[in-house]
C-alpha cells in the first residue's frame, strides 16, 4: 500500500470514506482537501459496469465542458494546401504534413490535442503506434477528423474546453473537470456536462447498473466518493 505524506493524511480526516457525498458537497471537498503546491487538476474517476473486452460494451465520447479545463490547449492540426491556411487562420498551434509526422516518429510531442482532415489519414494512420495510447490518434468517433469547414470549429470547441472520455482496459474513466482555482459552482457544472455526456454514450451491451462507483479528486489528494443516483440525476446546463 502506498504510503502518504502528512499533508495527504491531514486532508484525507475530512472525509468520511465510507459515505457517498452529494456532488455539490463532493465538489468543494475536492477543492477543500488538494494538498499540491500548485493549481491542481480535479479530476473524476468512474467505475463502470461493462467489459472492454467486447466491441458493443464501450464507453467512449467527448464532451465539451462549459468553464473549460483549465488548462492551455496546444493543438496541432494534420493538413496541407488550402486546409493548412485555414488552420493556421483559425489559430492552430502547430500546423502541417510530412514534415510533422517525421517530428512525431522521432519522439516529438509537444501537444495535447490534434485534428485532421480526411485526406491527411493515410500518412497520419501510421502514427497510431504512438499517438494511440495517449489519446492523441485523430478519429471520426471523436470528431476530430473533419471536413476542411469543420477545422476552425473544432479548434474552437478544443480551446473551449472539449474533452475525450474513454473506457481504459479496467472499465474506468478518467476525466478532467477543471482545476482547484475554480468555484464549486463551475465544476459542478463541468460534472454536469460529464455525467450527461457518459449516459448518452451509454453502449448497446451494458446491462444492469451502469455506473458503478464515482470519485472525485484533485492531483495528488483524496478521493471523494460521489453519490450515484444524484450524479446521474444531474443535467448539462
Amino acid at each position: 500500500m502506498a504510503k502518504h505524506g502528512k499533508k495527504y493524511l491531514e486532508a484525507a480526516k475530512q472525509i468520511v470514506r465510507t459515505r457517498s457525498y452529494p456532488p455539490e458537497e463532493a465538489v468543494k471537498l475536492a477543492i477543500k482537501t488538494s494538498t499540491a503546491n500548485f493549481n491542481a487538476t480535479v479530476e473524476t474517476h468512474i467505475s463502470m459496469n461493462v467489459d472492454p473486452r467486447h466491441a458493443d460494451q464501450q464507453v467512449r465520447g467527448v464532451v465539451t465542458l462549459p468553464h473549460g479545463t483549465g488548462k492551455e490547449v496546444r493543438i496541432l492540426v494534420f493538413a496541407e494546401g488550402e486546409a493548412e491556411k485555414i488552420a493556421q487562420e483559425a489559430g492552430a498551434d502547430h500546423v502541417g504534413g510530412d514534415e510533422l509526422v517525421k517530428k512525431i516518429e522521432e519522439g516529438w510531442l509537444d501537444f495535447d490535442a490534434t485534428i485532421a482532415i480526411p485526406q491527411m489519414m493515410g500518412k497520419v494512420s501510421k502514427l497510431g503506434r504512438i499517438l494511440g495510447p495517449r489519446g492523441l490518434m485523430p478519429s471520426p468517433k471523436t470528431g476530430t477528423v473533419v471536413s476542411l469547414e469543420d477545422v476552425p470549429r473544432v479548434i474552437d470547441e478544443l480551446r473551449a474546453g472539449r474533452v475525450e472520455f474513454k473506457l481504459d482496459k479496467t472499465a474506468n474513466l478518467h476525466v478532467p473537470i477543471g482545476k482547484v482555482n475554480f468555484k464549486p459552482e463551475e465544476l459542478l457544472e463541468n460534472f454536469a456536462s460529464l455525467m450527461d455526456a457518459v449516459q448518452r454514450a451509454k453502449p448497446s451491451g451494458a446491462k444492469g447498473q451502469y455506473v458503478k462507483k464515482i470519485v472525485l479528486t484533485s492531483t495528488m489528494g483524496p478521493g471523494v466518493k460521489v453519490d450515484i443516483a444524484q450524479a446521474l440525476a444531474l443535467r448539462a446546463a
